[in-house]
């Protein structure tokens, strides 16, 4: 249930203009801190998971595996693995839906 609502949130976010999308582009802005929780597909490749993970490790960035590229898809209406967050507001209510 919490899934979907981040889905939305996800979508709205999209509209707002709230989000970056594509693996150099977030990569970009987790180096640049602009990122505050990024969301990766759990079935993109070992070496797209590994370089985002790392990244927002180093970046103390929240990292999401909890979509597959189909959800992440559907729910921003573009085509992506990695999408990143760049509201705190959004990211705040995206990570606690996810905690549960």
């Amino acid at each position: 249930m919490n899934n979907q609502k981040v889905l939305n949130l996800l979508g709205l976010a999209m509209r707002a203009g709230k989000l970056i999308s594509g693996e150099e582009l977030t990569l970009k802005d987790i180096r640049a801190q602009k990122v505050h929780l990024v969301f990766v597909a759990n079935d993109a490749g070992k070496n797209t998971q590994k370089s985002i993970k790392d990244k927002s490790s180093f970046y103390k960035v929240a990292c999401s595996t909890d979509f597959n590229s189909n959800e992440l898809s559907q729910a921003i209406g573009k085509s992506r693995m990695v999408v990143g967050v760049k509201d705190r507001g959004f990211s705040e209510k995206m990570k606690e839906l996810l905690l549960g």
